[in-house]
């Protein structure tokens, strides 16, 4: 593709590579350990087979194809490389923070109007609402419940990351094309220096997957993988990355 071809696709790539991604700010903010992680959905509702959403896999919409490569990939990939950016994040004393599919009430009488069109409930207490063993929260980490699928639009978190003077998230999670790009779009509107670490994150098809990596890169995140983050924690926050990997 040429210089040319490439202005084309994406005329104002520069300027928002120069403004919002190549930011020092970014690593400002894991030197004052002003940086957390952010975890989405990574729970029995949406990342399990057999469960939630899959629980009659014919029934979710999701073809056996697309079914094999998401449990597939979270399972080869994405959860390990969550795991060890928690431990990493963990390690440098910095904030890892999860959010989940949950409702307030038993029924999901309160679930957002879009959820409750789904027919998606993860009540309180139930097996949807539960974490995937592998990278479930530990001690008093922040977990924040949600019926929608951006978590700063449907949820006090922004005050809440406010009141711990988190200023830039590195976030991981599921899906890649909803919950996530939602997510990561809003942080990077609020402000918040955000940083994608696209291999551990996924959803139901790679088209799905990298469409949402190629519209949020150099636009609304820096976009890594899991080792390029944990040179960035081993740089600029004091862990070692050899030790993660």
């Amino acid at each position: 593709m040429s210089e040319d071809d490439k202005k084309q696709r994406d005329p104002l790539k520069s300027i928002y590579h120069d403004s919002i991604v190549d930011n020092p700010g970014h690593f400002k903010q894991l030197i004052n350990h002003n940086t957390g992680l952010l975890c989405i959905d990574l729970q029995y509702l949406d990342a399990v087979e057999g469960f939630g959403v899959f629980r009659e896999p014919e029934k979710s919409g999701v073809p056996k194809e697309g079914r094999d490569y998401y449990f597939g990939r979270l399972k080869e990939t994405v959860l390990p490389n969550v795991r060890l950016l928690q431990d990493a994040f963990r390690s440098c004393k910095l904030e890892v923070m999860h959010t989940r599919i949950q409702s307030l009430t038993q029924d999901g009488r309160d679930r957002s109007p879009g959820h409750k069109r789904l027919d998606l409930l993860a009540a309180p207490g139930s097996k949807e609402a539960e974490f995937v063993e592998a990278v479930a929260p530990v001690g008093d980490e922040v977990v924040v419940n949600k019926t929608a699928s951006g978590v700063f639009s449907s949820t006090n978190f922004n005050f809440v990351l406010s009141n711990m003077g988190v200023n830039a998230l590195f976030v991981c999670g599921v899906y890649t094309n909803e919950c996530v790009e939602t997510t990561v779009r809003a942080a990077s509107d609020l402000g918040y220096f955000v940083t994608m670490v696209g291999d551990a994150c996924a959803t139901v098809t790679p088209y799905l997957h990298e469409a949402s990596i190629a519209t949020l890169k150099d636009r609304y995140a820096r976009v890594v993988t899991t080792e390029e983050a944990l040179e960035d924690l081993a740089r600029f926050a004091g862990v070692e990355s050899s030790s993660m990997l």
